[in-house]
């Protein structure tokens, strides 16, 4: 048998079928980048300076604005750079902590978007209610939560993923450091590693999925009570946002983790889509049909922007 040497630092290949490109992509992905990291800034500003904001589904919006920009500043920078035609390696520590941040904020977000249904469902379901049971010590047991749990879930993943020894190949065929392009470069069996993982990427997104499901089937039947069609629209408003923030969450990782073999090409789109389209979505999303939204967000502008002929 050959001698292999330790890997110590692992080369990002990019996007699949991208060559020639480069240019091209990193002045799209750097405007999207922006528009994200500007967007969820401002989403933040308005809650935090909105005493109206200051409410169980605005304070988890808030964290959302924070793990949507965690979430695409995790590959996001580093792939401009390589872009850019810096450097396209990555450490080993650099790769595995790529890896850990990717699935603490994903599935903290993932447990987010199930602690939101709740209390959409709380309010919709019971109204007089509502204040007595997401109260702020409530809140803040769901949402600290939310954090621990995707932090075990990605000591889980990235242990399982780095525990393998690395002495071949360092070329991850992918535009950053995820277990399905990472894992094939270990140079002992992966079996083990390969199931455990992609049961438990699965398995939570399905449960919280589900839980969101059952949320809004009793959200649906409470609304279809409602009497009066402004009461039945003003209802289903306060849920739609949250509805289409989830088809943009959860699309991507069903079709990228349920697929036997999908194509790399797709693949990176729809984990471009993951990444960096839904967190610039969602401040739009939560912002356009939201009257005290826009209202916080006209309320910062007027405080950062001085009046015409002022001093």
């Amino acid at each position: 048998m050959r001698n292999h040497t330790a890997v110590t630092e692992f080369i990002l290949l990019g996007i699949p079928e991208t060559e020639g490109l480069e240019t091209a992509l990193f002045f799209l992905f750097s405007s999207l980048y922006s528009c994200t990291l500007l967007g969820n800034v401002l989403i933040l500003a308005a809650i935090l300076s909105s005493s109206r904001l200051h409410t169980p589904m605005y304070y988890f919006l808030g964290n959302l604005s924070i793990f949507d920009l965690g979430f695409s500043s995790t590959t996001v920078p580093k792939m401009l750079s390589y872009l850019s035609g810096h450097s396209q390696g990555i450490s080993f520590q650099g790769c595995a902590a790529q890896l850990f941040f990717y699935h603490f904020l994903g599935c903290t977000e993932t447990f987010l978007y199930t602690v939101m249904a709740y209390d959409r469902f709380v309010a919709i379901c019971y109204p007089l209610r509502y204040t007595v049971i997401m109260n702020h010590r409530v809140c803040s047991v769901l949402a600290t939560g939310t954090w621990m749990s995707g932090c075990v879930h990605a000591i889980i993943l990235t242990s399982l993923t780095f525990q393998l020894p690395y002495c071949g190949s360092n070329q991850v065929a992918y535009y950053f450091c995820d277990i399905p392009a990472v894992l094939p470069l270990a140079c002992k069996d992966i079996s083990l590693a390969q199931r455990v993982s992609f049961t438990n990427v699965g398995l939570v997104s399905l449960t919280c999925l589900f839980l969101i499901l059952v949320s809004y089937t009793r959200i649906g039947i409470s609304i279809s009570k409602i009497r009066s069609t402004e009461g039945r629209q003003r209802a289903f408003s306060t849920c739609s946002a949250h509805l289409t923030a989830i088809l943009c969450a959860y699309g991507p990782v069903i079709i990228i983790y349920l697929q036997p073999n999908p194509s790399p090409l797709l693949g990176a789109v729809i984990q471009m889509l993951n990444n960096l389209i839904a967190p610039m979505l969602n401040p739009l999303i939560y912002s356009l049909r939201n009257k005290d939204v826009k209202s916080a967000l006209r309320s910062v502008f007027l405080k950062t922007i001085p009046p015409l002929g002022s001093k």
